[in-house]
């Protein structure tokens, strides 16, 4: 059995806590990643992780090994880019984690002409409003809404999240115009439920204002608000490029412009500046169309 390989399913293990995780990315059987595992103990002569039916955790060998793997595996990798940088030829997947708006508006554009640009190099784009630990993930790049707080990572602005109150047109003639944030709690609301802790679209909105009974309908996807929106049913405050065509259109209509939250600013975040090859490409094109 490939002692390498085996290294790589384990540490995708001790990041990812799954067995069946390891199996789907490593395309192979949970047996056969089970058979990984049991490989690297019997060579090691000891237990890497603890297995119950509900979980996994690594041992205090597992944890010592785990970081040593992911050394291994990046020197691996920086020998690779090495000589991918001496033909200047950058080769390989590229993996980015984004919100999910901003990610469909926005990234998936510039990545599928990034694709035609270079055909040696692949991308996996993961959109995920989830707020993810840089050092866990398996990201190369990660594009971070609101303000860092790690100042260990590189991070580059490439813009700001702007979000827009809006209201269709029907809505205004039967209800009347809203002329400032105190006028909400006497208007049907939709979507004003944005919690602190792990969401990476976090924004200090003015819920005081808002009765709670007035808000008609609450989701995590800004396609089912903006729905809700266009059939008249409340108010809506979503991200601009989530509603820009829709208001163009005549569809929803802006209203509170002088009360909107204060922009995020929107960085592309990697863990070094040494970037291999590949990822220092997409991030100059991603840059390059950004400015």
């Amino acid at each position: 059995m490939d002692k390498l390989t085996s290294m790589k399913v384990f540490a995708y293990i001790a990041e990812k806590g799954s067995f069946r995780s390891a199996a789907h990315q490593f395309n192979v059987s949970p047996t056969m990643v089970g058979k990984h595992i049991q490989f690297l103990e019997q060579a090691l002569n000891t237990r890497l992780i603890h297995r119950t039916t509900r979980k996994q955790s690594l041992t205090e060998a597992g944890k010592l090994y785990y970081q040593e793997c992911r050394r291994i595996i990046e020197d691996i990798a920086n020998a690779e880019n090495l000589i991918q940088t001496l033909n200047n030829q950058p080769q390989g997947t590229v993996k980015i984690n984004c919100p999910i708006t901003y990610g469909k508006k926005v990234i998936a554009p510039i990545v599928a002409d990034f694709l035609i640009a270079y055909p040696d190099l692949n991308v996996e784009l993961m959109l995920d409003n989830n707020l993810v630990d840089p050092y866990r993930c398996e990201a190369d790049i990660i594009i971070r809404i609101g303000d860092l707080v790690d100042s260990s990572l590189v991070a580059r602005l490439i813009g700001e999240y702007q979000m827009v109150y809006c209201v269709s047109p029907a809505y205004l003639e039967k209800h009347g115009q809203i002329t400032n944030i105190e006028a909400l709690k006497d208007h049907h609301c939709l979507g004003f439920r944005y919690h602190e802790g792990d969401s990476q679209q976090v924004l200090s909105l003015p819920v005081s204002s808002f009765h709670q009974n007035r808000i008609r309908l609450t989701s995590n996807n800004g396609d089912v608000l903006k729905l809700a929106a266009m059939k008249a049913i409340g108010v809506l405050l979503q991200p601009r490029l989530q509603v820009e065509d829709e208001i163009k259109q005549g569809l929803l209509t802006e209203v509170l412009a002088d009360f909107t939250p204060k922009p995020k600013p929107i960085h592309l975040v990697y863990r070094s500046k040494q970037l291999s090859l590949k990822n220092r490409t997409l991030v100059d094109f991603i840059i390059e169309r950004l400015h």
